[in-house]
């Protein structure tokens, strides 16, 4: 190998940088964190110097200085579901801007989530965002040995504990059953996904009860069994099958309802939404799209990772923090082409 090659293969250290500069090893360092005691014009002439011989710092050295890695775990168990690549996205910027670095641990099926944690914990993450319907209380507990304290981002922990950021579900719920039975429908369905998901456990009981305590008979519940396309179609079949009665139906969420529309469209017995009409939650991209149009309530998704980034902030610097649930109210109902127009008013 070459001078020249050997020169560009080497990996630039600290100990370079402060020889470079004529500083101390400890002035260096000190640069590179913001609450650090440091003249300004030195800091300046460090990073500027640093910036230009391609020298970054090793946050893993960093972290047996400062007990942090600024790592955040993110778990993810239902990538296929659109709504968590976006909130992904927009989330992951957002921790970066705040100076936290995001590793992400997706768990490909349901039972392999408290893989996902364990292989996030070898990393030492200051903090865990859970994006996952089923984390047992047990890894929760975990987590939180290991001073690495999990937020739950529209979820909330089986048993109740711990920190979550949601939407209130039972509201939309509730929203979706007014808005059907001001238009007219009196035989309602909810299509349930994953069983034991905080989301569908309380939008099926807001969306059931308010039409109960609106004098409709009790809706019908058809176990989808996952937040999922598949799930949705395979639903849409059983009642284009089984329950051509039904006129309107409230699906767990956009993917579901999308899904769910395709079925009862296979089936052909009935239209949508002359027939039926079909209400989603989320309001993901594709609802919108022409091809699907889909008639929703929209999750107030830059409110919810607003309070979970400011929450993870929090958490950075002090693991103490007493826990609590943050509920922010439902976005709007996006009227869109699935549910037909109004035809008469519920006494």
């Amino acid at each position: 190998m070459t001078e020249q090659k050997r020169a560009k293969a080497h990996r630039v250290t600290v100990k370079d940088l402060a020889r470079d500069l004529g500083m101390s090893v400890s002035t260096v360092s000190r640069a590179f964190y913001p609450e650090a005691i440091i003249a300004t014009e030195t800091r300046r002439i460090v990073l500027e110097r640093a910036a230009e011989l391609g020298y970054r710092p090793n946050p893993f050295a960093q972290s047996l200085i400062t007990k942090k890695t600024q790592i955040v775990g993110m778990v993810v168990s239902d990538l296929t579901n659109p709504f968590y690549p976006e909130v992904m996205t927009e989330m992951t910027a957002m921790l970066q801007e705040a100076g936290m670095n995001v590793m992400l641990a997706a768990a490909n099926q349901p039972d392999k989530t408290d893989d996902a944690v364990d292989l996030l914990l070898t990393y030492q993450p200051d903090l865990m965002i859970v994006l996952a319907a089923n984390l047992a209380s047990h890894a929760r507990e975990k987590c939180e040995r290991a001073q690495a304290p999990c937020i739950f981002f529209n979820r909330l922990s089986a048993d109740g504990l711990g920190f979550g950021v949601t939407c209130d579900n039972e509201a939309g719920g509730r929203l979706v059953a007014d808005r059907l039975i001001d238009s007219g429908h009196r035989r309602l369905a909810y299509i349930s996904a994953f069983p034991g998901a905080s989301t569908n456990v309380e939008r099926q009981k807001g969306f059931c009860g308010r039409a109960m305590e609106r004098g409709i008979a009790e809706p019908l519940v058809v176990e989808a069994g996952r937040f999922s396309y598949e799930a949705g179609y395979a639903a849409g079949l059983a009642v284009a099958r089984d329950h051509r009665d039904i006129d309107g139906v409230f699906c767990a969420n956009d993917i579901v309802a999308i899904g769910f529309i395709a079925g009862v469209q296979e089936g052909g017995a009935l239209r949508v939404p002359d027939d039926i009409s079909v209400v989603g939650f989320d309001d993901i991209t594709m609802a919108g799209w022409p091809s699907h149009a889909l008639t929703t309530v929209a999750q107030p998704l830059a409110g919810m990772m607003a309070a979970t980034v400011s929450l993870a902030r929090e958490l950075a610097l002090d693991h103490q923090l007493a826990p609590r649930v943050l509920r922010l109210p439902p976005g709007r109902f996006v009227d869109r082409n699935t549910m037909r127009a109004r035809t008469e008013r519920a006494g």
